[in-house]
């Protein structure tokens, strides 16, 4: 047990390690090519986006109004002229105006816009307040710089992103393939239907919900060699093998030891709870992440540890601060716990606890039951702690809602 425990990570060591498989993996997708407006949210980025020229290519209006060179005084003459988006600006003299629209590029003299409901135009001479320069203008190459980077290659787009994109003069974008998943349950009592597989559908639709191609390729039962057989024949097949089952250390318990055969185990257990047998393992051309069988507890280290493998970027968890309604006394030292909980009133009542509609615990969180409870899906979030938490304790909660 020493051993094991030492050779446990830490959530942000899991994380980092995930992070660098997933790297490899994306070198490994083909590149194709997109259009703006077909999907590229979630999609990564098989190649830097630099800026060719400066956005905007000139100074334009912000507002309504009459551009000029605030160095004049008033009153200014207006001339004979109005400039619209599509028009090229006219040439100021020194004292002049010019009506512009918002949008329009700016004279070259001009430096600034006075807005038309501050304006004052008598027999086409204009009065207004003082204005700085700059006032109601988007100056050249403020926005974007001819020879910036805007977008790293292995990055994940999102919607907003095509705002940039499209400004830069991109209708299409080249973007590496999502992964193909292979879901496999182990366990010769899924496989014989004697007990429900609760936990593929589920890891089947979270990925669907993180952009990539998911696959249910059905049980294998507890024999060594027809666990290493099945593994090795998907990871022929899928960019990413994912399993739930036979990840402890039990007689029963294959897929450590196949993994080890079949590839290079990157990493077997971290130390939070539920979810502890969590392992990643890197086979030829296949990344395989192999998550302990019991339905809630295969979400939550999914969600906590594997999950930057599938989506990358800011790996940082959004919380909302709340109260917790019940001491909550966790187990041995040395792991993190995440701890589901309800919200009611803008308090968090922790899950499973015997003041919770589902009663687990007194007072020791126990997440060995709460991992395998379906009714635990109703819970509204988690907090992660590696303490005991007092009464009316403001925690971090994680709503499950920015994880999926």
């Amino acid at each position: 047990m020493g051993e094991e425990h030492d050779t446990m990570l830490w959530r942000t060591e899991a994380v980092g390690r995930m992070l660098d498989a997933r790297q490899s993996a994306l070198a490994r997708q083909s590149v194709e090519t997109i259009a703006l407006g077909e999907g590229i949210g979630g999609r990564v980025l098989a190649e830097e986006i630099v800026a060719e020229e400066n956005v905007p290519a000139f100074d334009h209006a912000t507002m309504d109004g009459y551009a000029f060179d605030t160095a004049d005084e008033y009153p200014l003459e207006l001339i004979d002229s109005e400039v619209f988006p599509e028009d090229e600006p006219p040439t100021l003299e020194s004292g002049e105006a010019v009506r512009i629209a918002t949008g329009a590029p700016l004279p070259e003299r001009a430096t600034a816009v006075l807005k038309e409901e501050v304006a004052t135009v008598r027999d086409r001479q204009l009065n207004g307040p003082d204005l700085e320069s700059g006032t109601y203008t988007y100056g050249r190459a403020s926005n974007v710089t001819a020879g910036e980077t805007l977008f790293e290659a292995g990055e994940r787009l999102s919607a907003k992103d095509a705002i940039l994109l499209q400004d830069l003069g991109y209708e299409t974008v080249d973007v590496r393939e999502v992964f193909s998943v292979a879901l496999l349950a182990t366990g010769s009592e899924i496989h014989e239907g004697k007990t429900s597989d609760l936990d593929s559908w589920m890891l089947a639709e979270l990925l669907r919900s993180w952009g990539h191609k998911a696959t249910y390729e059905g049980t294998v039962p507890d024999e060594y060699e027809r666990v290493e057989d099945r593994i090795g024949d998907l990871a022929q097949e899928y960019d990413v093998v994912l399993t739930t089952g036979g990840t402890s250390v039990g007689k029963k318990d294959h897929v450590i030891q196949a993994l080890g055969a079949l590839g290079q185990i990157d990493f077997h257990r971290v130390r939070i709870r539920p979810g502890k047998p969590i392992a990643l393992a890197e086979l030829p051309e296949t990344t395989v992440v192999a998550v302990p069988g019991k339905p809630v507890g295969a979400h939550t280290i999914v969600t906590l540890i594997a999950r930057p493998l599938f989506l990358g970027g800011n790996t940082a968890l959004p919380t909302i601060n709340a109260s917790v309604t019940q001491r909550v006394d966790i187990g041995p030292d040395g792991f993190e716990y995440a701890v589901p909980v309800q919200f009611e009133d803008g308090a968090a009542i922790p899950f499973g606890h015997v003041s919770s509609s589902l009663r687990v615990y007194e007072e020791t969180f126990d997440p060995s039951v709460l991992s395998s409870s379906t009714r635990a899906t109703r819970a509204d979030g988690f907090f992660i702690t590696d303490h005991a938490v007092k009464q009316d304790e403001t925690v971090e909660v994680v709503p499950y809602e920015v994880l999926e």
